[in-house]
């Protein structure tokens, strides 16, 4: 397999802890923000939704959306919980990962991090981004108290997905994870799973 992926984005990390995590073995093409490498596979097609990940399989398909890769790559995995209803639960986490997590979240790191995005980094836009986003870690924190894993017994796909871009509020998007203790305890039992990856490796 060979994956296009952006070396610092949280979406593209999450497809290279699981193929650490299950022993997967694929191709890395860096694909980060204005380089050759994301201008040419865009411009030959190769990104289905013409951004990164993208998996690109032995039979020749490819694969978007960071978490639809993570479906197809947990298939027959224990992440993936064999309870219907756990995992209707996982995909729940996983569309409220993208529809609000990630847009809070991941878009306040981004504006603070790349230099390309500094010009919308308003005070006020970054203080609502703030707010907002405190909030969504509250939802986090409160959905793990009293547990291990968001659900079930064992860590799911809804751990990794979310995982990526929460490991790094604090220190890239400005968030105070001091307030939040069952959130930081689950970061630190995803960094002690067999074959965990970090962001920059």
């Amino acid at each position: 397999m060979r994956l296009y992926s952006m070396p610092s984005s949280g979406n593209s990390y999450k497809v290279r802890l699981i193929l650490a995590l299950t022993r997967r073995v694929a191709e890395i093409v860096d694909c980060e923000y204005g380089s050759d490498a994301l201008a040419r596979s865009k411009a030959d097609g190769t990104l289905p939704y013409g951004k990164v990940p993208a998996l690109l399989l032995d039979d020749g398909r490819v694969l978007g959306e960071s978490n639809a890769i993570l479906w197809y790559l947990g298939e027959g995995s224990d992440f993936i919980p064999e309870d219907a209803v756990l995992r209707a639960q996982m995909l729940g986490w996983m569309f409220w990962e993208q529809y609000n997590h990630e847009p809070v979240i991941a878009v306040r790191q981004a504006l603070v991090s790349y230099p390309h995005r500094a010009a919308d980094a308003t005070p006020e836009r970054l203080a609502d981004l703030l707010e907002r986003g405190h909030a969504l870690l509250q939802v986090m924190e409160d959905a793990l108290k009293g547990r291990d894993w968001l659900v079930g017994q064992t860590a799911s796909l809804a751990d990794l997905c979310l995982y990526a871009y929460t490991h790094t509020a604090g220190t890239r998007g400005g968030y105070d994870l001091t307030r939040f203790p069952d959130l930081t305890s689950w970061l630190a039992r995803v960094e002690g799973m067999p074959g965990f990856t970090r962001l920059d490796q």
